[in-house]
């Protein structure tokens, strides 16, 4: 288990963290989400031990991160900035992470190169953004690590590939208990992978949820009525996080479930009443919005 109890790192004037806590279970999918700025390449370093803690602690399985070689042999961190041996193909880089890692399988890495659309023999300079994120998958993954830190994962890849990526990752976690955490800028593309998922903003977690838990109780229901009822009427009985209407069509977020909200408002004389599956993304809107924080200002 990842565990960091306020924990805080400055560079010169600039606070990056401030009292960041959290826990992060092993075997999960864990999606960090934020802004630039926000402190989310920061806290994966800290995780990874590359940068020491100017306050507070973080800890996995208990001991401390920084210097702790026994902890960095079973993490690795594929960064946003991706760094590569000068010249290397790769092939060097597996040798050199064969040389760095105890649990590197050249079975795996064997495996993977055939996976994924790249010559292992050319040399890494030559290849695009997308293609270096995958040969930085493969190394991570060929390392066998029990954490994986992966900084804006899917960053440069395109569709196939990156189901590619969720496929592996979560056989990874299904075969080994695999740790994993994501940082990105998109909810979306993080929904149908991570199974918890967290908002940093000004280096502090503001909000962190279980997927599942995160989507109970609300839904989005479209109606039609003829003729309009006004809007406020439904006020008095639904708990409405949003409304509007169009014409004789009624959308609405509600907390509640879909199909009790739908036959009420089939009672009220609806023309029909329909539940429409609600986006990560705009759960976590109305969720910030219900806690006094303007999601827009927060990620965009």
């Amino acid at each position: 288990m990842i565990k960091a109890t306020s924990l805080v790192k400055c560079f010169g004037d600039f606070t990056a963290l401030s009292a960041l806590t959290t826990e992060i279970h092993k075997g999960s999918i864990y999606g960090l989400v934020g802004s630039n700025g926000s402190g989310k390449s920061t806290f994966l370093r800290l995780i990874a031990g590359v940068y020491m803690p100017d306050g507070g602690t973080i800890e996995i399985d208990g001991q401390p991160v920084f210097e702790n070689t026994q902890i960095k042999d079973k993490t690795f961190f594929v960064a946003d900035d991706l760094y590569f041996l000068p010249q290397s193909n790769m092939n060097d880089m597996a040798k050199f992470y064969k040389s760095i890692y105890s649990t590197f399988s050249e079975e795996k890495y064997a495996k993977l190169c055939t996976i994924f659309p790249l010559d292992p023999r050319k040399k890494i300079n030559t290849f695009s953004k997308g293609m270096k994120r995958q040969a930085a998958i493969i190394m991570g993954l060929a390392s066998q690590p029990d954490l994986l830190l992966l900084d804006e994962a899917f960053d440069g890849l395109d569709p196939i590939i990156r189901g590619a990526v969720r496929k592996l990752l979560s056989d990874e976690i299904a075969s080994r208990d695999m740790t994993v955490i994501i940082t990105s800028h998109n909810l979306r593309e993080l929904e149908d992978l991570c199974d918890h998922v967290g908002l940093l903003h000004k280096g502090e977690i503001m909000f962190e949820r279980e997927i599942d838990e995160l989507k109970l109780g609300f839904c989005k229901v479209h109606a039609a009525f003829n003729p309009m009822i006004p809007l406020e009427e439904f006020k008095k009985d639904l708990s409405i996080m949003q409304i509007s209407a169009t014409g004789s069509l009624i959308n609405m977020v509600v907390r509640g479930i879909s199909s009790e909200v739908s036959e009420y408002l089939l009672e009220k004389g609806a023309l029909f009443a329909e539940g429409v599956p609600l986006t990560l993304e705009e759960v976590f809107i109305h969720e910030m919005e219900a806690v006094g924080y303007d999601y827009n200002n927060i990620i965009f």
